[in-house]
């Protein structure tokens, strides 16, 4: 579950001869994908291989929590992570806001089996988490690097059960078609930002910008331009 956007900016410091001209990179896998050590290996902690290094990571725990913050006017108490992996996330978050309950839903058996219990992590998909009972609202949900290999249906599912579980501000980071990206390509849904806009809005999320979105509960209390701005072709001429 990683990709990345392919330019200067993000990726300088990867080498990635196998890039096609997409700009996406394929990951020799096998037909059926399992996230188990060695992938986590590969594409977490192989230098060959890893794309997002640890001071990137941190940087979007801070934008996620000063959201969640800005918004609440308050410390965050609690943080759904869907898709989290081993649970890096967590340490980040403990560090900046101790005590914070922390619950963590990943399909991977391996990392349930080894972190399950330690880092908080629970066995399930997206979408399986309206018959999950996870113990929400939170006040951040955290979805990173994960929707864009969830199929239509699934995502749709998930996407309304999420606005069930969240209180406050949701981090969906995901990248569209239109994106240039490296990294694991293995299962990624090839969808348009216009999809999305359209799913997410019919589940009734608000969009803020930087991947950061407003359940409902937060929906009525957002003045004009706390709301992100509509994509070019959906502004109306002056």
């Amino acid at each position: 579950m990683i990709l990345w956007t392919c330019n200067n900016r993000r990726v300088a410091s990867v080498t990635a001869p196998h890039v096609k001209a997409s700009g996406r990179a394929r990951a020799k896998s096998p037909d059926v994908k399992r996230y188990d050590r060695e992938y986590f290996d590969r594409w977490y902690r192989d230098p060959r291989h890893a794309v997002v290094h640890r001071g990137v990571l941190a940087r979007r725990v801070q934008l996620a929590v000063a959201a969640a913050e800005y918004l609440l006017e308050r410390p965050i108490r609690s943080v759904l992570d869907v898709g989290c992996g081993e649970a890096p996330w967590r340490a980040l978050l403990m560090r900046v806001r101790p005590g914070v309950r922390y619950v963590g839903v990943d399909s991977s058996r391996y990392a349930v089996q080894r972190f399950g219990r330690t880092r908080g992590i629970r066995l399930g998909t997206v979408g399986e988490l309206g018959r999950m009972k996870l113990g929400g609202p939170f006040d951040l949900v955290v979805c990173s690097d994960v929707l864009h290999y969830v199929g239509t249906a699934e995502l749709e599912r998930g996407l309304f059960a999420l606005q069930r579980l969240v209180g406050g501000v949701a981090f969906f980071e995901l990248f569209t078609k239109e994106d240039a990206t490296i990294g694991d390509d293995v299962g990624f849904q090839p969808r348009a930002a216009a999809t999305y806009r359209r799913l997410f809005r019919a589940a009734g999320f608000t969009p803020l910008g930087l991947h950061c979105y407003a359940g409902r509960a937060l929906e009525p209390e957002l003045i004009m331009f706390e709301r992100g701005a509509p994509p070019p072709r959906e502004r109306r001429r002056r």
